[in-house]
């Protein structure tokens, strides 16, 4: 089989997942899951496609991830993952959809405005 690539983004985050036929391991940036996410939250949140799809031991990822912070990446991995096991087999979609880990999530930070303290947050007014 050859290596499907996947892509997907959050925040300033974007991951470039690559799927092939394997044991189940997950390298991201060189670095093992656990290595490169501690918190465990992190780990389960891009291991989620796995296992809503039962597919935890069937396919290896190499992932490539710039950018964001720690969440951020761990989002934009989610998203690539799920993505990459719609370019395998189309019927896991019937499985992502509604549990949301099909759609991007658009919020970024909004910019900060001249005169403002940060992007809506106003200076302390004084009467006298």
């Amino acid at each position: 089989m050859e290596k499907n690539v996947a892509v997907g983004r959050r925040k300033a985050s974007i991951a470039r997942v690559f799927i092939s036929k394997g044991k189940g391991q997950v390298t991201i940036n060189g670095k093992d899951l656990k290595e490169y996410f501690s918190v465990d939250f992190l780990q389960n949140k891009v291991l989620e496609p796995l296992v809503a799809t039962e597919t935890a031991k069937s396919f290896d990822f190499n992932v490539n991830v710039t950018g964001g912070g720690i969440k951020g990446q761990a989002e934009a991995i989610q998203l690539g993952i799920a993505r990459a096991l719609l370019l395998i087999d189309e019927e896991h979609r019937a499985t992502l959809k509604p549990l949301r880990m099909l759609t991007r999530d658009a919020r970024v930070v909004e910019r900060k405005k001249p005169g403002f303290r940060k992007a809506r947050k106003k200076e302390q007014f004084s009467k006298r």
